[in-house]
């Protein structure tokens, strides 16, 4: 599989802004990151196995919650505890 979810060889058109980030437990899972500038939001989307299993739709006015969390969490310290599946 490819990090878009397609196999190999595949094309799969990606959008022109965000990013496809691979998951920790491997298998085939992605997030897909994508602005859509015209609704004002970005999509949160989980695929598997070249599959969207979820989504979620986040307001761009919601998304400095989403990056401060993040921030925090990296900001924190370092536990070496290996998150649960």
């Amino acid at each position: 599989m490819s990090p878009t979810g397609s196999p190999r060889g595949q094309l799969l058109a990606l959008p022109a802004s965000g990013a496809v980030l691979p998951d920790q437990r491997g298998g085939s899972r992605w997030m897909r990151v994508t602005w859509h500038e015209e609704d004002d939001l970005v999509v949160l989307s989980i695929w598997h196995d070249g599959t969207c299993t979820a989504t979620l739709r986040l307001a761009r006015a919601e998304v400095p919650a989403l990056v401060s969390a993040l921030v925090d969490g990296l900001a924190g310290p370092a536990t070496g505890v290996p998150a649960s599946s």
